[in-house]
């Protein structure tokens, strides 16, 4: 897969045949396909019986089922059999050839890729091979969707595996430089490259020592987080450094790498010990940065399923008692409690006071996207420097998305509004319990007058003293701000 004329020719193949990602769905059908997504093969091997040429990629490519050499070669014809098998991407299998390699249609809304990887494990049976290099998988798309699509110069991509993010990136950058400590990775990561006509620069390291003394706008990274004792037993989850240490150690040499105004934006995970809060701990990570952040828990993962995940994974649940044994030990003797899993997201303002919130945010359909972490940390910034009287003299819009939820107990008159929230669909974290008067407040927020006009009406509404109805409003007024829920309207 190192070869550039053969990548090149067998790209073309598998284009002509239309394997991508309007070609397969259309042959297999929309229940196969929904079928294969649940990973249920057979409905896809009985729509890919025909013989074609993609009827022929799909099954040995997605369903690793092994193919005669006639067919392999009908669908090849560019390529050939025997440089698909040199290159690794084809293996024999008796008069017949399988796949050797993961390679995978894929798409963003601009256009399609193909992706190389290895074989999981739930196509070629058994643990996977200790350099295992893993393909588009729930925590890459994770972090394709939450990074910030801004046009940059530079974009560092640490821990690339078979390129996912690199390939992304390139699309708003000028310049892709993506590293990781495995050689196998980086040959798949050149030949995903290679296949999609893109070119990145790639170096041999861990973390930022293949690029020292370089700075970027652009940091993204998909890291082997998975926190054991220490021993590295798959290099694309393992990092060889226990606990912790190496999500610690990456956020803690990040802003020496940062450009002024530049993202660094990575997964992880993170021990949260029996009895402690984990802003506690992932908080002195990134406070100790001098950079703004918003760290995002998505989930807290118990340590006995935790293990149990990460076993199945590599394909090691069959016969792994004494691995899950020894790595439950481990956080026994840690007094772990659970497993932290989020996303931070760290930015380079270069100000006095940084600003750092840590959030717990576990509900379906709020995950972060890049255009709401884009968002925050622009609410964020805007609201640093300025003043209960800069936001009184600001005028302000209620998002147009912005519902109001009420909970209401019957009484003697009627109904009793107990509970307000006003809330935003699909924002992380965007929600903001009211009370009667900030319900009323916000309302008049259409970006027509300054805050302090329907401050100055609605208390000379109630009776209230407009100075000290300011003041109660402001924690509200910031938190609206900073989840999109109200917006500064330049006048």
């Amino acid at each position: 897969m190192l070869d550039p004329d053969f990548l090149d020719r067998f790209g073309a193949d598998l284009r002509a045949a239309g394997y991508d990602t309007t070609g397969v769905p259309a042959l297999l059908g929309d229940s196969a396909h929904r079928a294969l997504a649940r990973g249920d093969k057979i409905p896809a091997l009985r729509a890919t019986t025909d013989g074609s040429p993609l009827a022929t990629l799909i099954r040995l490519f997605l369903l690793g089922h092994s193919e005669s050499a006639d067919r392999v070669a009908a669908a090849l014809t560019t390529a050939g059999c025997a440089a698909a098998a040199a290159s690794g991407a084809l293996e024999v299998d008796g008069d017949d050839l399988r796949a050797g390699l993961d390679i995978r249609p894929y798409a963003d809304e601009d256009q399609d890729y193909l992706v190389a990887s290895d074989l999981d494990s739930d196509v070629r049976p058994g643990p996977v091979r200790h350099d295992h290099v893993l393909g588009i998988g729930a925590a890459s798309i994770s972090l394709v969707t939450a990074t910030v699509r801004e046009q940059v110069g530079s974009v560092l991509d640490i821990g690339t595996g078979c390129g996912v993010q690199a390939l992304h990136c390139f699309q708003h950058s000028d310049d892709v430089t993506a590293t990781d400590t495995s050689r196998r990775a980086l040959s798949l990561a050149a030949a995903t490259a290679r296949l999609n006509g893109q070119h990145w620069e790639l170096l041999q390291g861990s973390l930022f020592e293949p690029v020292r003394d370089r700075r970027f706008d652009l940091i993204v990274s998909n890291p082997p987080f998975v926190i054991s004792s220490g021993e590295q037993r798959f290099s694309y989850r393992d990092s060889g450094v226990a606990g912790d240490g190496l999500v610690r150690s990456l956020i803690g040499q990040i802003p020496a790498h940062l450009n002024p105004g530049g993202t660094a934006q990575l997964l992880a995970n993170w021990l949260v010990h029996e009895d402690t809060d984990w802003r506690t701990r992932v908080g002195s990570w990134v406070e100790a940065t001098g950079l703004d952040a918003w760290v995002v828990q998505r989930e807290l993962a118990d340590p006995v399923e935790y293990v149990a995940m990460w076993l199945k994974d590599a394909g090691e649940d069959g016969d792994s008692e004494q691995t899950a044994d020894e790595w439950l030990n481990y956080f026994e003797s840690e007094r772990v409690g659970g497993i932290g899993m989020g996303l931070i997201t760290l930015r380079r303002g270069d100000s006095a006071s940084p600003d750092v919130i840590l959030d717990e945010i576990t509900g379906a359909g709020e995950e972060v996207t890049g255009a709401e972490a884009a968002a925050f940390l622009a609410s964020r910034n805007w609201l640093r420097d300025k003043s209960d009287a800069d936001l009184l003299a600001t005028t302000l819009s209620l998002s147009p998305a912005a519902i109001l939820e009420q909970r209401s107990l019957p009484n003697i008159d009627g109904w009793s509004t107990v509970y307000r929230l006003l809330r935003r669909p699909g924002g992380p974290g965007a929600y903001l319990q009211l009370d009667e008067w900030t319900q009323g407040l916000l309302a008049g927020c259409r970006g027509e007058v300054p805050l302090s006009v329907l401050v100055d009406l609605f208390a000379a509404a109630h009776g209230f003293d407009a100075q000290a109805l300011a003041h109660a409003i402001m924690p509200a007024i910031r938190q609206a701000v900073t989840r999109g829920l109200l917006h500064p309207v330049a006048r």
